[in-house]
């Protein structure tokens, strides 16, 4: 049996027409490939499918533009017209737009005032009230901020600095007492023989965690 004429007309089922898409311009593709070297033709093709993907073949003996520029010869039709004088409407505004700004800048400076009159130059001098105060709030943020951040750190240096004087009380911290009866030891014993009495210190055991552990307990006894 032979292949059934098929219809030509849309795909409604979206799976299904996004399935065909690929299929077909792949045949298409190949068509035009082969017409190039069947028959020296020089071609572009151009294809957008409904989602927005772009496709293109051209000839490997030309390029787009010069197929482009080969129609608009043979149909008269220029095909850049229409965007050209776009872009240079969008071109003749930004030029409007700049020429303002410039203007706009020269007046601030006290420049290019003449012909304006009385509502203008008012105008002109409410906008340059408002640009210096929003300069001043800056500024007085900036400043702000800066403040803040030295009382923070000035704030910290003077807990270390008391942390560090509260170690240093602890550690120089001693206590000193006098045996009446040394003779018991051989220290005690040299002590008298010397005619000086025998003196006996100790240090408190520090508070800090980092400090225990260090031999400072309350058998540290040692000659002073």
């Amino acid at each position: 049996m032979g292949r059934g004429k098929i219809e030509i007309k849309k795909i409604e089922n979206p799976t299904n027409r996004q399935v065909t898409y690929p299929k077909r311009r792949a045949g298409i593709m190949k068509k035009a490939g082969e017409l190039t070297v069947l028959c020296d033709a020089e071609l572009s093709l151009i294809m957008f499918s409904s989602t927005g993907k772009f496709s293109e073949y051209c000839s490997p003996s030309t390029d787009t533009k010069t197929v482009y520029d080969r129609y608009q010869q043979v149909s008269g039709v220029n095909l850049w017209s229409a965007q050209y004088e776009k872009m240079q409407n969008t071109l003749n505004h930004l030029k409007e737009i700049n020429h303002s700004l410039r203007r706009e800048i020269r007046q601030r400076m006290g420049e290019d005032l003449e012909g304006l009159d009385i509502k203008e130059l008012r105008g002109l001098e409410q906008n340059m009230d408002e640009a210096l105060k929003l300069v001043r709030n800056r500024k007085y943020h900036g400043i702000s901020t800066q403040t803040d951040t030295y009382k923070k750190k000035l704030k910290n240096s003077q807990e270390t600095h008391k942390s560090l004087l509260r170690e240093l009380e602890t550690e120089e911290h001693a206590v000193y007492y006098v045996d009446e009866d040394p003779a018991g030891s051989y220290d005690g014993a040299l002590a008298l023989g010397n005619g000086t009495p025998y003196l006996y210190s100790f240090r408190t055991q520090p508070t800090q965690p980092n400090l225990q552990g260090m031999g400072y307990g309350s058998h540290d006894l040692r000659l002073a």
